[in-house]
């Protein structure tokens, strides 16, 4: 036993080593080290130890009764750290993933299949998640690490993971879920313009977790409250859940809630609703490098637009900064020109919009904001012939890893910050501030002209290095990735 367990040891420490695998009743030939890559848990690398440890004799095949094809196909990903491109035509990523577990490398292949770094001026269309049923999509929430989202369709939400594999529907109990956020890896949070309160669902277990309402004893006006945004995101046991609540008086307030509990911890910013600036929030975003949460209020009639942002700290209940569109703080050439949508870029400390008028997009810079903080972002060597980039109406603005995207009627743009043309740095945190003040930005649009036809962006969320969008009136989610020509490419 002793003389044997030494031969196992000398045959791991010799990584030039051959072994021969029988799968499924073929033969493959290759080394320990290259079934070693597969990580020291998995069961290749467990096999070293059954091969035949004599160099002298021929190697003796171990059998596996596995598929064939698709082991050549993870070993050909262990001798490369590639797949091989017509993999995808043959397999689904489903099976590469099965046997992937099995053979316990399952991390090797979702750094493969993973897409490489979203740059928005290089991303394609990859694909359209359709849910089986009522597949008109009202709201999304991007895991914000491994590419996945869940999908909110028909008073249903459905999963699908990093691989975009379906995992699972949950059906609630809403007719129409309006607003959607993760708030634990397996939990959401939902609420909707037709039913009062916020309820959280356990998605991979299809199952009611519990709801929250707003209720004040005192105040008759206070009851059937709806829920118009929420803000969450979970990445610790202290981080709590912010949602807008909308009663149909229309008496309103952003409440904080722990996940834990589901009990009710702050009640921030309550105000009548009777006017723009004192409408529900439709966007909520909780800026955690600052400790604030910002909301904002868009209200679109037969004059234009109107709304509001503000950053809340959520410790005092106190407004830090707030501006009201239209209002006195802006300069007479940009009167009347208020934000159709606005988001802000958590990385970079700044809040975007887009104008309903122009369509220009402006960015204030969270450290210097004052009465009338923006700055209009203005191109830099744009392309000729580019086509027009139009009107604000009805646009859609979200910030995502250093890029600003804008779907509105003309097609999906982005804006990126120039990096330095000095090796391609990003700049440090004084020279963004200075780039801000330089308008040192480039817009590209995304998709092309008969992308744009297919219909009005209605959402968009970014989720690891993927944006997903829907469109007003078509079925599905578009999942948009960058090529792997992008890793080679910077903005110059």
């Amino acid at each position: 036993m002793e003389g044997r367990d030494s031969s196992h040891a000398t045959l791991a420490s010799q990584p030039n080593a051959r072994v021969v695998l029988d799968v499924g009743g073929k033969l493959f030939e290759t080394t320990v080290a290259t079934l070693q890559s597969g990580g020291p848990d998995s069961l290749l690398a467990a096999l070293c130890l059954r091969a035949n440890p004599d160099s002298d004799e021929e190697p003796s095949p171990v059998f596996i009764d596995r598929d064939p094809e698709i082991f050549s196909t993870l070993l050909s990903l262990l001798r490369s750290g590639r797949l091989p491109s017509s993999v995808l035509s043959r397999f689904s990523n489903q099976d590469l993933l099965e046997e992937a577990l099995y053979y316990g490398v399952e991390a090797r292949l979702r750094l493969a299949l993973s897409p490489p770094p979203l740059v928005g001026f290089d991303a394609t269309l990859v694909a359209t998640l359709r849910p089986a049923s009522d597949a008109f999509p009202t709201a999304l929430s991007a895991g914000s690490e491994d590419g996945s989202v869940w999908i909110a369709h028909g008073g249903q939400i459905s999963a699908y993971d990093w691989s975009l594999a379906h995992t699972g529907t949950v059906r609630t109990h809403l007719d129409e879920i309006t607003a959607l956020q993760r708030v634990w890896p397996e939990v959401a949070a939902a609420g909707s313009l037709d039913s009062p309160g916020l309820h959280f669902y356990d998605v991979s277990g299809g199952r009611h977790v519990g709801s929250v309402h707003w209720s004040d004893p005192g105040d008759h006006r206070v009851y059937k409250a709806r829920v118009t945004a929420i803000a969450a995101g979970w990445s610790g046991p202290d981080d709590p859940v912010y949602a807008a609540f909308e009663c149909p008086h229309p008496e309103n307030c952003i409440l904080a809630v722990d996940p834990a509990t589901l009990l009710l911890t702050a009640t921030i910013g309550r105000q009548s609703g009777s006017a723009a600036k004192a409408a529900a929030p439709g966007r909520l975003v909780h800026v955690r490098e600052r400790g604030l949460v910002f909301a904002a209020a868009v209200s679109a009639g037969a004059f234009g637009y109107a709304g509001y942002m503000r950053l809340w700290d959520p410790r005092s209940g106190e407004a830090v900064w707030e501006t009201n569109e239209p209002g006195a703080g802006s300069s007479s050439r940009r009167f009347g020109d208020s934000f159709a949508d606005a988001d802000v870029d958590r990385e970079g400390s700044a809040i975007y919009k887009v104008c309903w008028r122009s369509g220009d997009v402006a960015v204030a810079d969270m450290r210097r904001l004052g009465e009338d903080p923006w700055v209009y972002l203005e191109e830099r060597s744009a392309a000729a012939g580019m086509r027009s980039a139009g009107e604000g109406a009805n646009s859609v603005l979200r910030c995502y890893k250093n890029q600003v995207f804008v779907g509105r009627e003309a097609g999906l743009e982005v804006w990126s910050r120039i990096m330095d043309k000095e090796g391609g740095r990003r700049r440090s945190e004084r020279e963004t501030e200075a780039a801000v003040c330089e308008n040192a930005f480039r817009r590209i649009f995304v998709d092309k002209e008969e992308d744009a036809r297919r219909g009005l962006i209605k959402a968009m969320e970014g989720g690891g290095d993927r944006l997903f969008l829907s469109r007003e009136g078509v079925e599905g989610v578009e999942v948009w990735e960058s090529s792997d020509l992008s890793r080679a490419i910077s903005l110059v």
